[in-house]
């Protein structure tokens, strides 16, 4: 360990994954304790000041010569605005830069050594476009977006086994490319005799609030949910998911009088506009089936016999209920539904067909390619704040790029509302190909322009499954019990190798320390990017997940090597390609084969377990 210590300070210094502090929440002195989820102030600028941290770990290289070509109306609108305002941008990104970037964003995997030598061999013009057009839609592009959306919609045990199911279907609705307001809409208006059975059902399910003990000992199944606290979640999740609005702090009291600092629309709401809204699911039942008189609390059957919504009920979450029109009315129009419609239904259609869900969503996946939101956070929209021809007293328009945030909604819509034509817009972009190295002084009010390429952190499950392609050493996660053909029972694999390929998080021992510390979600409370902390990089160093990986045991990449060249310099090539997607700068590899000529297994062990540990590896550039 000493001796790997050593080499990694001499090669490249210690890894900086203490970066810049996380943005506080906004107390809401007005708010009882947990009555709603934290409001957050924008990151932008912490992504920026991260970047210009982080940036000179990478290699020099030759920037990018090529001149930074308009591709489409994104690049019509970032650049022009930097024209206008006298801003300079980054230039583009090398291939090798964009390979393993494009690689990391759109399937959370690194480049196979293989893809790298074919991609720099590769002399077309459009061959960015090209591995754009290969990756969306592939089967590691469909689990990496499945576990985002796993994560987001909260998937867990409170579904009970219908989690398989849905994460099942996401995964076909995410490869066959199905239109996302149809998605949607199949959510918010799902019934089902069991969520076991129908896949769209289990958000609903996974949302349910259990009632108080002993409430169901009259035999009244119904009491073993409380139904309204159970409406209101729901409401919630949507406002936040597909409409990038938080209503948490207006499920409580009013907006005015608490939300003045924070959210200019939502003061000019009452807590009554909440009840309306959450009163398109009064009627919706959540009924636990029962197994020998006992409730089974993940498995629901969800129908509308319901008598609606009760706005002078107790909460269990909440203050009591005030009281108000329980009549069905979008919060967003004040659209009321329409005689003798289901008002599930209508509430998806009001929902999916007004412009700030095209709107949100498209920020949502921006913010998840550029490293920050148009709006940011891309779940705290203030609708008084997006035309800065018409702002309210005092206040600053929110969006950095008020236009291009409509254009983008416009082409979702446009586009059948096409998650897949959406992501290659956005990556085919000059904007998402900008190098994260910036020539010049770099000013902080630069971020906001997108003027350069901004890093981030790997989640737990890119770094988890990035290691086990850098060291060809996988893992092993169940998915289904097994038979002794080694398939389930349905005759798919009953076990998968990386991370995210699995329904929901599952690691033990110490996988789940390792994972625990690269702010893997619990699936509990909404997921959050991850921040660096003091106990990464004693994980990196010393955790059995990087530790046996490197050995050259257990046909690794390093043993793997070690038995094929002869030539030290070829393990010292192969493993920096297989890690850090590039090869290495001549000071890296004299020093690296210097250590391999002193003790051959010793020397590529420690080498590889460098590798991993680099600035360079960790994030995403």
């Amino acid at each position: 360990m000493v001796y790997r210590v050593v080499l990694f300070i001499l090669l490249w210094g210690l890894p900086l994954l203490a970066a810049e502090p996380q943005a506080r929440p906004v107390e809401d002195k007005g708010m009882p304790a947990g009555a709603h989820a934290p409001l957050f102030r924008p990151k932008g600028s912490q992504a920026g000041r991260l970047t210009e941290r982080l940036a000179p770990s990478l290699p020099n290289s030759a920037a990018a010569t090529a001149a930074v070509v308009h591709r489409n109306f994104i690049d019509d609108e970032i650049f022009g605005k930097m024209k206008r305002d006298g801003v300079p941008h980054a230039p583009l990104a090398t291939d090798l830069e964009f390979l393993r970037r494009a690689k990391l964003d759109l399937t959370g995997r690194i480049p196979t050594p293989v893809e790298v030598r074919e991609f720099i061999a590769d002399r077309a013009a459009d061959k960015r476009a090209r591995l754009i057009d290969q990756m969306v839609g592939s089967p590691e592009f469909v689990d990496k977006w499945a576990y985002f959306f796993m994560d987001i919609l909260r998937a867990n045990g409170k579904m009970g086994r219908g989690y398989q199911l849905f994460h099942y279907a996401l995964k076909e609705s995410l490869a066959a490319d199905r239109p996302y307001d149809d998605w949607v809409r199949s959510l918010i208006a799902s019934s089902a005799k069991s969520n076991y059975v129908v896949a769209s059902a289990n958000p609903i399910a996974r949302e349910h609030v259990e009632g108080k003990p002993g409430e169901a000992a009259d035999g009244d199944d119904l009491s073993k949910v409380n139904q309204i606290d159970t409406h209101d979640e729901l409401t919630i999740l949507y406002g936040k998911i597909f409409l990038g609005i938080n209503l948490s702090c207006i499920s409580c009291h009013n907006g005015g009088g608490h939300l003045e600092k924070v959210n200019a629309y939502l003061t000019t709401k009452r807590r009554v506009d909440f009840f309306q809204e959450a009163a398109f699911l009064g009627k919706t039942r959540y009924i636990p089936h029962v197994e020998k008189s006992a409730a089974v609390m993940g498995h629901f059957f969800v129908d509308d016999g319901g008598a609606g919504y009760n706005t002078k009920a107790d909460s269990m979450l909440r203050n009591r209920r005030s009281g108000g029109s329980n009549v069905p009315k979008f919060i967003l129009s004040d659209e009321v539904a329409r005689p003798g419609a289901e008002p599930r239904e209508e509430l998806g259609r009001m929902l999916t067909g007004h412009p700030q869900f095209a709107r949100a969503t498209a920020n949502m996946f921006w913010a998840k390619l550029m490293g920050v939101g148009i709006v940011d956070p891309y779940d705290e929209f203030d609708l008084a704040r997006l035309d800065p021809k018409n702002l309210p007293e005092g206040w600053d328009v929110q969006p950095s790029h008020p236009e291009l945030l409509e254009k983008l909604g416009k082409y979702f819509r446009e586009n059948d509302h096409s998650l897949q034509k959406l992501f290659k817009l956005i990556c085919n972009s000059s904007a998402y190909q900008l190098s994260a190295r910036f020539p010049g002084e770099w000013k902080e009010s630069y971020t906001r322009y997108y003027s350069r390429k901004f890093v981030r952190m790997l989640t737990a499950e890119e770094l988890h499954d990035a290691i086990a392609m850098a060291t060809s050493r996988p893992g092993k996660f169940v998915i289904a019990s097994k038979k002794e053909d080694g398939t389930s029972d349905g005759g798919a694999p009953s076990s998968v190798q990386m991370a995210m390929q699995v329904a929901v998080p599952q690691p033990k021992g110490e996988l789940k320390s390792f994972m625990a510390a690269f702010g893997e979600s619990n699936r509990g409370s909404p997921p959050r990017p991850p921040t660096p902390s003091p106990l990464q990089p004693i994980m990196m160093m010393r955790s059995p997940v990087v530790n046996d990986r490197v050995l050259a045991a257990k046909d690794s990449r390093v043993q793997r090597l070690l038995d094929s060249y002869a030539d030290n310099g070829k393990v010292v090539d192969e493993l920096f390609l297989g890690t850090l997607s590039r090869q290495p700068l001549p000071a890296e590899r004299m020093l690296a084969v210097s250590a391999l000529d002193k003790s051959r297994v010793d020397g590529a062990q420690n080498l590889q377990w460098a590798l991993l540990n680099l600035v360079e590896f960790l994030y995403n550039f």
